[in-house]
């Protein structure tokens, strides 16, 4: 299956193209703040259905250059019972966008003013356990901290069609370093 027959299967909605180069801005103290009411608002919306609300992504490593966007990790029950919290987070303002039924259970919603990107998996889901030790490791590891904002950087200069595309060219970098977490 070709990227854009994949991209149509787990779209929930129109798909947005960036065309454009991915934009980095240096690390801001203001993002973990912007979590934290994003994390109130998950909380007070999911009450105990949220099992775990935490900061993922390159918003949440002090010193690493990111998108603006803040990347929340939500872990509920089962990420495939939707019942049990969608309705709730799109009363709170977030927008479904992708569904990977294949891919971990994940669900992804968007949100706006901050832009947030979040990422709903289910208890004891390998894949949250690995963003939460790169993330961990980032925050405590200069040198692969450096060599994760210099792939990034670099990776900026291009042109991308969509965003993702840019999020799968890190792979490579995010796997050598993974190996060293392990």
């Amino acid at each position: 299956m070709s990227f854009e027959e994949y991209l149509k299967e787990v779209t929930v909605g129109n798909i947005v193209m960036h065309n454009q180069k991915i934009v980095l801005c240096k690390y801001n103290m203001s993002w973990p703040i912007l979590f934290q009411e994003e994390a109130k608002k998950i909380r007070n919306v999911l009450g105990i259905t949220a099992l775990k609300i935490e900061h993922v992504g390159s918003t949440s490593v002090p010193h690493l250059c990111a998108k603006p966007v803040i990347d929340i990790l939500l872990i509920v029950k089962n990420s495939a019972d939707e019942n049990t919290y969608v309705m709730q987070l799109e009363g709170a303002g977030y927008t479904i966008r992708i569904r990977e039924s294949k891919w971990f259970e994940h669900r992804m919603f968007k949100g706006k003013s901050p832009d947030v990107n979040l990422h709903v998996f289910s208890k004891k889901c390998e894949e949250a356990e690995r963003m939460l030790a790169f993330r961990d490791w980032l925050r405590e590891n200069e040198e692969d901290r450096d060599l994760y904002a210099k792939t990034k950087q670099r990776l900026v200069e291009r042109t991308w069609k969509h965003v993702q595309e840019y999020a799968d060219a890190k792979t490579e970098v995010i796997q050598e370093i993974m190996g060293r977490i392990i």
